[in-house]
C-alpha cells in the first residue's frame, strides 16, 4: 500500500478514522453540510457521514469526487 511509505505502522481503521476526521475539517471550512456535499459527489447522506467517522474505506473514485466538490486537490485529504 503506498500510503505505508507515509503512514508507517498506521492500522487501517486508524486511517480511515483520520481520513474521515479531515473530511469533516474541509467540508466545515467550506461551510457545507454533509447533505450539500453528498448532492455535490452525487452520494447518499449516509456515505458522508459514515466516511467522517472512519466506518468506511472509499474508493480512489469517491475521493476523487470529494477532493472535486470540496475544491482541494486529492492530497489535502491526507493532510493529517
Amino acid at each position: 500500500m503506498i500510503f505505508s511509505l507515509f503512514l508507517p505502522g498506521m492500522e487501517k481503521t486508524t486511517f480511515t478514522k483520520k481520513l474521515g476526521q479531515q473530511v469533516a475539517k474541509l467540508r466545515n471550512e467550506s461551510e457545507m453540510t454533509q447533505v450539500q456535499l453528498a448532492k455535490k459527489c452525487k452520494k447518499p447522506k449516509q456515505n458522508i457521514n459514515r466516511l467522517e467517522a472512519g466506518a468506511i474505506n472509499p474508493s480512489a473514485f469517491f475521493l476523487f469526487q470529494l477532493a472535486k466538490a470540496l475544491d482541494v486537490s486529492i492530497e489535502k485529504l491526507f493532510e493529517f
